[in-house]
């Protein structure tokens, strides 16, 4: 079994959204995700409630060397897609809970472009500044849909090579899916991308904000804006080195 305890008050919120949201999402899904078997009190000098979940065998793909890429890329938007087809009655909507994923990108454009000035001569501004315009000038404009919010490579559980499992839920909301997208250049490579992309039917608005997602997180740790170690950093450099290849 897992314990998943909220590290700090505002992660407390996600505790009850997991609890109530998961297992009902779990049977439209075709990997698994976390099974809450039951939710602990505060106690013991620790203040907010908490949960356990079944263990789910399987390795992060951020701790694997070597994975086919294009072959998780399309099983991953395999997942993404059943994901989008579940219905949304009664879902949790996008906003502070979910720190704005599934939210507007513009929730975040005076810190970009704190970022984008912070960094100054070490980025090529004007292609940057181009790219954030662009995700910025369209919406989602279809009905809301669910998004994990945090679809990252430590949140992506392999087994014999495969995608088995998708975990850390807690900022789930409903609305725009564009933030799920930003796997696509913060961790696989050209052709990997392409496949996603193929896989998802994605169109060019909805994968325009997916890249402003990536470019957001990218920026804020390059500039120091958002604290992280040296290896952090480094990718981040990557990832806008990749965004700004593609576009």
């Amino acid at each position: 079994m897992l314990i998943r305890a909220p590290s700090a008050e505002g992660y407390v919120a996600q505790v009850e959204k997991e609890q109530v949201w998961l297992p009902r999402l779990a049977p439209h899904l075709p990997l698994a995700i976390p099974r809450p078997i039951a939710r602990g009190e505060p106690g013991e000098g620790y203040p907010w409630c908490w949960s356990v979940y079944g263990w789910i065998e399987g390795q992060a793909a951020s701790a694997v060397s070597t994975v086919d890429s294009r072959r998780l890329a399309s099983d991953l938007a395999g997942f993404l897609g059943a994901l989008q087809s579940v219905g949304t009655d009664g879902g949790p909507p996008a906003g502070r809970q979910s720190f704005y994923r599934g939210g507007p990108l513009s929730t975040y454009d005076g810190q970009n472009r704190q970022a984008i000035a912070a960094l100054g001569d070490d980025c090529d501004v004007s292609a940057i500044t181009a790219i954030w315009d662009e995700a910025l000038a369209s919406v989602w404009i279809g009905p809301p849909v669910w998004v994990h919010g945090d679809v990252a490579p430590g949140n992506l559980l392999l087994r014999d090579g495969r995608l088995c499992a998708v975990i850390d839920w807690g900022i789930m909301s409903i609305g725009d899916p564009a933030c799920d997208l930003a796997i696509a250049w913060s961790y696989f490579d050209s052709a990997a991308r392409q496949a996603f992309r193929a896989s998802l039917e994605t169109d060019d608005r909805t994968w325009s904000r997916g890249r402003g997602w990536a470019l957001w997180k990218a920026l804020i740790l390059a500039s120091g804006i958002a604290k992280g170690l040296p290896r952090d950093i480094a990718d981040a450099r990557r990832v806008i080195g990749e965004v700004l290849a593609e576009h």
